[in-house]
């Protein structure tokens, strides 16, 4: 998923679980929900800026041999500036973008 492009906010947000949670009917669900969700986001983030990092990878063997790259310090600096993955998540589930079953609930219903 682009995460350039969600309309997430970069700050956090007062919010109300009660009305959050009306799709779920359950708060601690909803937050186990965009937990997963946010860990997720996160491990796609992650990976994504490895491999942009790994272009400036630089193998020496003196430690005083340190490079400044603007590039890779404007890649990071871009990466900071994203909003984090909870707030992601958190307007993923408000926009209903996020699949969601619960098992245990699925075998009652059988």
């Amino acid at each position: 998923m682009d995460y350039k492009k969600l309309n997430a906010p970069n700050t956090t947000i007062t919010r109300d679980l009660n009305v959050m949670s009306e799709n779920v009917n359950n708060v601690y669900e909803m937050t186990m929900i965009i937990a997963k969700r946010a860990n997720q986001i996160d491990a796609e983030i992650k990976d994504e800026l490895d491999k942009k990092l790994q272009d400036f990878a630089t193998f020496s063997d003196g430690i005083e041999e340190i490079f400044e790259n603007r590039e890779q310090i404007e890649v990071s600096r871009f990466y900071e500036r994203m909003p984090k993955a909870t707030l992601i998540a958190t307007q993923e589930f408000l926009e209903d973008k996020i699949f969601f079953r619960n098992p245990v609930k699925d075998k009652l219903k059988k």
